[in-house]
């Protein structure tokens, strides 16, 4: 092995992490460029140029990461789900709460015209399916690390985080179509009661 051979993969590493980085850069430009616009006009009105415009991007940039504005804006949610549907288990938090409720129904209250783009341009549908998906593997996990959730079999706790997280959807939507009336953090209380309620029903 040549002595030079460390020094090398150390360089080559940095290397790599400052090309992460710079990917990571261009893609969150991009995606809060198309987030801006999309509470300005209508969705299927936006042009990726005007996105490239507002990002600072170039059009070939652009299509090394997406093929068009719908793959940017789902590869953009996708993220955003994973982080905040895994926020509680990444965060190792000593409560009993299987998902963060005050923490996502406070960020759809602080982008409600986003929110509304998406009823408009037709795209909730496909965004809540997203999310159920997310929020449905968040639950399942933090059904595997609390103790309170021991009750329930390995085999049930897919069907059953499923069905949690479509209750939190629910939830949501009714939320929202009342104006928003109560807040986050009331919501979250409401909905831990109805899960551990349910669960301690099911384990009866």
């Amino acid at each position: 092995m040549s002595k030079n051979e460390p020094a090398q993969k150390v360089h080559s590493h940095q290397a790599e992490q400052k090309i992460d980085r710079r990917i990571r850069r261009t893609r969150d430009r991009l995606g809060d460029a198309l987030v801006e616009l999309m509470q300005e006009k209508p969705f299927d009105a936006i042009t990726v140029q005007e996105v490239l415009d507002r990002a600072g991007v170039s059009r070939s940039t652009f299509y090394v990461h997406y093929r068009d504005k719908d793959d940017l804006f789902f590869s953009d949610a996708d993220e955003f789900l994973e982080s905040m549907t895994m926020m509680l288990s990444r965060r190792k938090e000593k409560s009993e709460r299987v998902a963060p409720v005050r923490e996502f129904f406070a960020h759809v209250a602080q982008g409600q015209r986003l929110y509304m783009a998406l009823v408009e341009s037709g795209r909730i549908h496909d965004f809540l399916e997203l999310a159920q998906g997310h929020f449905a593997r968040g639950i399942e996990r933090r059904l595997m690390e609390l103790p309170r959730a021991d009750g329930i079999a390995s085999a049930s706790r897919a069907p059953v985080a499923q069905a949690l997280a479509g209750a939190l959807l629910s939830m949501l939507k009714w939320w929202i179509d009342r104006g928003m009336s109560m807040p986050p953090d009331q919501m979250d209380e409401m909905y831990h009661k109805i899960v551990w309620a349910g669960v301690s029903a099911s384990n009866g």
